[in-house]
């Protein structure tokens, strides 16, 4: 298939609010070995595009520049050694980064199928939310059946796959929101109990039920002493992301009296042979759940590529509940 020597794309003409995102003008990518380019229909919009449009979250040296770590459309170019994928072959895919454009280039082994029963417009929201929720609630938090757990930012993107996939593999899951209309869809999607984090405070409920066996968390800040309080002993608490900031005094004495445990991760600078182990069990795991309908992606909104700053420009008003995405194609 012949491509194109240019594409349509956003970039950060400079660190900032949303309104650094400009429509431009770029080459279009070519596959290196063991990877693919894919004609993109829609892209993810995520918090980390946002860290990085305001200077905050580097892409790694080798990635492209552009914003955009998820999306989906048909396999377009293929490069050396790749295999079990085709031209023609419609995808999602995790992105090194690059996905505000027409075209991207990503390791084949990041890319999954397009689940029975979804489009592009909602496969696209699945690979970045996913593969975060899967490796560290499930992989590095190890939750299981009949544990207590708690998702903050329970209508975000995280949180909504969080709560489904938590509650499926048989957890009781309690999450916190903002406003009575992001509870009842947190209940909705299989929350025991969504608390209204401007009304309630979660320690004292979650202590009332026992702790929180496994609590993930991407507020921090003073959030993070609170849920040392809301875990219960032998209790892990993972960390994803810092909306309140990075640095807190914390007290030590209970992690090591209740034994608990405090970790966490980010997604991108990790390894390629890490995120295709993700991949993989994704695919065993979790794709199944969505083609038979028992997961699926809470849709927010939709916005043209070229107004990217005004799809930011919501997600960073915390008014969304569930997915933003940008239509491309």
């Amino acid at each position: 298939m012949a491509l194109p020597q240019k594409m349509r794309a956003v970039e950060i003409s400079e660190p900032g609010g949303p309104e650094v995102l400009r429509p431009a003008e770029r080459p279009v990518p070519t596959p290196g070995p063991g990877q693919i380019v894919i004609r993109l229909a829609y892209a993810g919009v995520n918090r980390p595009d946002a860290l990085q449009r305001a200077g905050l979250y580097a892409p790694p040296p080798d990635a492209s520049d552009l914003p955009g770590l998820e999306g989906a459309g048909e396999v377009v170019a293929l490069g050396a050694d790749v295999t079990g994928l085709a031209v023609g072959d419609k995808v999602c895919a995790l992105l090194p980064g690059g996905g505000y454009a027409e075209y991207v280039a990503t390791p084949a082994a990041h890319v999954l199928p397009i689940p029975d029963g979804l489009g592009l417009k909602e496969a696209a929201c699945l690979p970045e939310t996913f593969f975060t929720v899967w490796s560290n609630v499930f992989m590095r938090g190890g939750l299981k059946a009949g544990e207590r757990f708690l998702v903050h930012g329970g209508s975000s993107g995280i949180g909504t796959t969080a709560i489904q996939l938590a509650h499926i593999f048989g957890a009781r899951v309690f999450a916190t929101a903002g406003s009575a209309e992001k509870c009842a869809a947190c209940t909705e999607l299989g929350a025991e109990r969504a608390i209204n984090y401007r009304e309630d405070d979660f320690v004292a409920i979650l202590r009332e039920e026992g702790g929180a066996n496994l609590i993930l968390d991407m507020v921090g800040g003073d959030y993070l002493p609170r849920n040392v309080k809301a875990l219960a002993d032998e209790g892990r608490l993972v960390q994803i992301a810092f909306l309140k900031g990075p640095k807190v005094e914390l007290n030590f004495a209970p992690v090591m009296l209740r034994r608990l445990t405090i970790t966490g991760s980010t997604l991108r600078p990790q390894s390629d042979l890490a995120k295709a182990r993700i991949a993989g069990a994704l695919r065993d795991h979790v794709w199944p759940l969505v083609a038979a309908g028992r997961v699926r992606p809470v849709m927010d909104s939709e916005f043209p590529l070229e107004a990217a700053s005004e799809a930011h420009a919501r997600m960073e008003s915390s008014a969304h509940v569930g997915k933003i995405v940008l239509k491309i194609a």
